[in-house]
């Protein structure tokens, strides 16, 4: 017994090292396609430069503030025409250079609203590019398990066709003989075209899936893959974490909140224009030759403070401020979508986990079982005590049953990655490294006051297995509530042997079953 416990014991630590050795190539190859998409996809690439530009749009704001020095240089002619001084007109050719000095006093605080402005615009871009990052590095994981998936359902539909092949074959064989039948040579042609028909379609899904993955990641897959196990590591312990988690680190709602507040910095740029003057300083020398137009002057120095105050725009002022207002109201509501669409994506996230992770376990019991069913089908067919429609659909029920566990095995990966990367922590669970931003990082954020105000967490739990266990309970009782079976009474001896069957009777025949069309991804 002892040495059975070792056996065991050895065998389960052999599994587990196999188990991952196989699991950390799938692992690496999973973030390497996730590191090569966010170092090289167009798109992160955008975003960066996008946060750059609005890092000097601020620098272009705040120029407003420092002083304006011009110089200027001409040559020319005049000819003026004074009547107290020159009835007949007088031509001068002039020429000189001019530096002017210009400093704003005072706009009511208009430059420095802009400067706030765009202030919140950088930092809004800046969770923009954190936010397309998140969602490439999810999409190459999504690419990379598609082509994995693909690959499992190409094999899957080759071992398909194979046993349809296969099947084929000996019935050729057996109505070639003379001991079978026509008609069952028709149905396994029937069965081999379909099987034919999904591999196909598989290989070409494949081929689409392969072409996705290089659009997002740049390059083709590589060839043998690992098949990755999936892991709870870093994902929340309930739907509610997982909305909280998601509203609280999500860069797309922090974006909509800067965009909020540069809307409203715009707004109050605009009412300062509009109700207060701006006064200028205003510092000019220069000299030439009958310079600025004046006979025989040579020099001329002004130094003068300059108030400009617009009374009335034709109501354009009025307009821009109305403008800015509804602006500010559209910025809100687009931060509280963006909230509701963040929540409502990570709580199906984390649902789908559950939900696959509980259809894997039925799935795989589904599997064996048809298996098995198969196995035990093909032995009753070589010996005659089944027909090979019963065979056929055995094959195809198990081709249907291990193509959707290969799929439900794939489906649960994405959706932990999915739940990650909308709780904004797939990427700092893959250990990737972003573009390099070097001194435009965001550290200091938050939201504040300007949380999302209609954004609801109502976190739905889905079914658990307790109220599983409620529906076994109210099978057991339908059970107790049939009636009893009645005991089928024996056949005496003396009774007399039922009449066989007239050769005329009709016999009854078994529907074939519908067969499984694998469609084309779109």
């Amino acid at each position: 017994m002892r040495l059975t416990l070792a056996a065991a014991a050895t065998l389960l630590a052999c599994a587990a090292s196999a188990q991952t050795a196989q699991t950390a190539p799938a692992a690496e190859a999973v973030r390497a396609a996730a590191q090569k998409a966010i170092a090289a996809n167009p798109e992160v690439a955008q975003r960066l430069n996008a946060l750059r530009a609005s890092n000097a749009a601020v620098d272009v704001v705040r120029g407003g503030l420092r002083p304006r020095v011009d110089v200027e240089a001409s040559v020319g002619r005049t000819s003026d025409r004074i009547t107290t001084r020159n009835p007949d007109g007088e031509t001068l050719n002039r020429g000189g250079a001019a530096l002017s000095i210009n400093q704003l006093l005072w706009d009511a605080n208009v430059i420095r609203s802009d400067i706030e402005r765009a202030g919140h615009e950088q930092r809004a871009r800046w969770f923009e590019f954190i936010d397309v990052t998140e969602v490439t590095a999810l999409e190459a994981v999504r690419a990379h398990h598609d082509v994995t998936r693909q690959r499992a359902l190409v094999a899957l539909a080759e071992d398909n066709y194979v046993q349809h092949r296969y099947a084929n074959t000996q019935i050729a064989s057996r109505v070639g003989a003379g001991v079978g039948r026509g008609v069952d040579l028709e149905q396994a042609r029937a069965r081999l075209a379909l099987a034919e028909s999904n591999l196909t379609t598989e290989t070409a899904n494949l081929h689409d899936v392969t072409a996705r993955y290089a659009r997002i990641v740049g390059e083709l897959p590589p060839v043998r893959v690992a098949k990755a196990a999936p892991s709870s590591a870093g994902l929340p312990a309930s739907a509610g974490e997982a909305g909280t988690l998601a509203v609280v680190n999500s860069a797309a709602i922090s974006a909509a909140i800067e965009n909020l507040r540069a809307a409203r910095s715009t707004t109050k740029g605009r009412e300062g224009q509009m109700w207060q003057p701006r006064v200028e300083a205003r510092l000019r020398t220069g000299l030439g030759r009958n310079f600025d137009g004046v006979p025989d002057q040579k020099r001329d120095t002004s130094a003068e403070v300059v108030l400009n105050w617009n009374l009335y725009n034709g109501g354009s002022d009025q307009a821009r401020v109305r403008q800015a207002v509804d602006t500010v109201n559209q910025a809100a509501d687009i931060r509280d979508k963006t909230c509701r669409d963040t929540r409502q994506q990570a709580a199906i996230a984390y649902n789908d986990t559950l939900k696959f992770a509980q259809t894997l376990e039925a799935l795989d019991r589904n599997v064996l079982a048809i298996e098995k069913a198969r196995d035990a089908y093909r032995q009753q067919f070589d010996i005659g005590q089944r027909s090979l429609l019963d065979l056929l659909n055995a094959e195809n029920e198990l081709f249907t049953a291990k193509r959707a566990y290969a799929n439900a095995e794939h489906d649960l990966l994405i959706a932990q990655a999915r739940t990650l990367a909308w709780g904004q922590r797939l990427t700092t669970q893959l250990g990737l490294v972003r573009m390099d931003a070097a001194g435009l990082e965001v550290k200091d954020f938050a939201a504040g006051e300007d949380v999302p105000s209609r954004c609801p967490a109502l976190a739905y739990e889905p079914m658990n297995l307790a109220a599983r266990t409620e529906l076994d309970k109210r099978a057991a009782q339908l059970v107790q509530a049939a009636p009893p079976v009645a005991a089928v009474p024996a056949t005496p001896a003396s009774a007399p042997a039922a009449p066989a069957a007239s050769a005329s009777a009709p016999v009854p025949v078994k529907p074939p079953a519908k067969p499984k069309i694998i469609r084309k991804a779109p």
